[in-house]
């Protein structure tokens, strides 16, 4: 990780936590990128000196490459850090914070892993005050990206299930995401 990057305090504590852990989310996770959030981890990496060829990959959406051993292409083993931490991705950014799409009621779901498989979600759980912060801002990201992602990057993502999380809240989705569900 690039000694440029300052933490703030909660992401400070959120490291704390996230070094101990032993499931690893940056193992096989595939975040989907918007253009827009590949153009600025590009334009991160150039500034930052960050040398990776060909890091990113599209299946039926953007995502990270992933190392041989299934490890996101901009995790660092040595430090248990991302190398792209102030830009990384927001399905990243929101962990353990996840989320589901009801076509049939047309809101957003949202979910919280649970301890078995997320030490942080566990500390999370016993903070009320930084989980609430933290579920606003992962709502805020999340929300970015669905509007942002076409409907075939959307419906691939939304395939992708998640175990071991237990919902903790709902809200509506707006018209045009819902539409682009239904394409």
């Amino acid at each position: 990780m690039s000694s440029r990057i300052s933490l703030k305090p909660r992401q400070s504590n959120f490291f704390n936590v996230c070094e101990t852990c032993k499931f690893g989310c940056c193992n096989r996770a595939r975040p989907p990128l918007t253009i827009k959030r590949k153009r600025i981890i590009q334009k991160f990496l150039k500034a930052n000196g960050i040398l990776l060829a060909n890091p990113f990959e599209k299946k039926r959406y953007v995502f990270p490459r992933e190392t041989q051993d299934g490890h996101c292409i901009f995790f660092d083993k040595s430090t248990k850090r991302c190398q792209i931490h102030p830009v990384k991705p927001e399905t990243c950014v929101a962990g353990p914070v996840t989320f589901d799409i009801n076509r049939q009621t047309g809101k957003i779901e949202w979910f919280l892993k649970t301890e078995k498989i997320c030490p942080l979600a566990g500390a999370l759980c016993r903070d009320k005050e930084s989980l609430d912060k933290h579920t606003k801002s992962a709502k805020s990201k999340v929300l970015r990206l669905v509007n942002e992602l076409d409907s075939e990057a959307l419906s691939a993502i939304l395939a992708i299930e998640e175990t071991d999380t237990f919902k903790i809240d709902e809200d509506t989705l707006n018209s045009k995401v819902v539409a682009k569900l239904k394409q």
